[in-house]
């Protein structure tokens, strides 16, 4: 009869299967890949994400609506561009997160032994391929009316985006990891709704250089001017600034109060 010393290790292989958690790599990618699954296959998710950024592209630089400069297209691009990435990282997000919470579909991710990060990295990185294909479709079509970007403008643009996708993914992750899922849907309507507006103030003309100061201070102020100053080929550094600071309290609010039930 053989015995069994405590606390003797076997060697590896010994049993199998040997069940245990995978590593962080591959977690983050698995989530990852369902995350950007479902947020492409969620048909309201869409609409938001993709059909109203272009149908306000395509309507407010074909149709005459105020008074722009010509080419319309470059002045209208960067406010468009802005709100797709504040649909995506953060009314989207937010609303899915809410009501995955309600239904339970956290709940049952986190009893997988699934680190809280890992859950908030792979969520965000969802939002990030998104909003790269939100960009490289609004991007077509604003070529294709005129719009002419040179390598500088380009460079400029993709770090606006990465800083201001970071910003509104995290705002989307506070409010949809706290909140009840009633409450995310109408308070992040409402904030769309707020947030395009303060696009708009940002970067249109006849607002004040009080009142746009103050916009800018604001994630959708500061995106948008961001967005349009690369547009010029120009670094919005105070921009970024509040767009990495915004992210930067948002993550760590969102690490605390990120609850999966």
């Amino acid at each position: 009869m053989s015995t069994h010393t405590p606390g003797m290790m076997f060697t590896a292989g010994t049993f199998a299967p040997a069940p245990r958690r995978n590593t962080a790599p591959a977690m983050l990618a698995a989530l990852t890949r369902l995350e950007t699954t479902l947020l492409l296959r969620n048909g309201e998710q869409q609409l938001l994400t993709m059909m109203l950024p272009v149908t306000f592209l395509i309507g407010l630089t074909v149709l005459p609506i105020g008074t722009l400069q010509d080419p319309r297209v470059d002045t209208v691009f960067p406010v468009v561009l802005a709100v797709a990435i504040m649909s995506t990282g953060f009314t989207g997000q937010a609303i899915a997160i809410g009501f995955d919470r309600r239904y339970g579909a956290l709940k049952r991710l986190g009893a997988n032994a699934i680190p809280k990060w890992t859950m908030i990295a792979g969520k965000s990185a969802a939002v990030v391929i998104v909003v790269g294909l939100q960009t490289l479709l609004l991007g077509s079509i604003a070529a294709v009316l005129g719009w002419r970007p040179n390598p500088l403008e380009l460079l400029l643009t993709a770090a606006v985006i990465i800083v201001g996708t970071a910003a509104f993914a995290a705002l989307g992750l506070l409010l949809g990891g706290s909140l009840r899922a009633e409450i995310v849907l109408a308070l992040a309507n409402i904030l769309w709704f707020v947030q395009l507006g303060l696009c708009s103030m940002s970067t249109l003309p006849g607002t004040s250089s009080t009142v746009q100061n103050l916009v800018e201070l604001t994630p959708a102020g500061a995106l948008a001017d961001a967005l349009h100053q690369a547009n010029d080929g120009r670094l919005a550094l105070s921009g970024l600034i509040v767009l990495a600071v915004w992210a930067s309290a948002a993550t760590a609010l969102a690490r605390r109060t990120f609850s999966f039930s």
